[in-house]
């Protein structure tokens, strides 16, 4: 995956993404693709731990109400 040709390509919205796993990763708190609503980002997880899934669900639940 060529993340800046994936930002432009939703930024322009010719495309949407749902994404498991991101280039950087974890994706820095200030990406273009966090903030755009064409874009959902589900968490990569290859474990559990007891804060996973209050973690997830607030991930999931911002991208969605937006």
């Amino acid at each position: 995956m060529v993340t800046d040709d994936l930002v432009a390509e939703c930024a322009s919205g010719r495309i949407n993404a749902a994404l498991d796993v991101t280039d950087p990763e974890p994706l820095p708190a200030g990406h273009p693709l966090r903030a755009m609503p064409n874009v959902l980002i589900t968490p990569h997880v290859g474990g559990w731990v007891p804060s996973l899934d209050r973690r997830s669900y607030a991930l999931v639940g911002d991208q969605l109400r937006r």
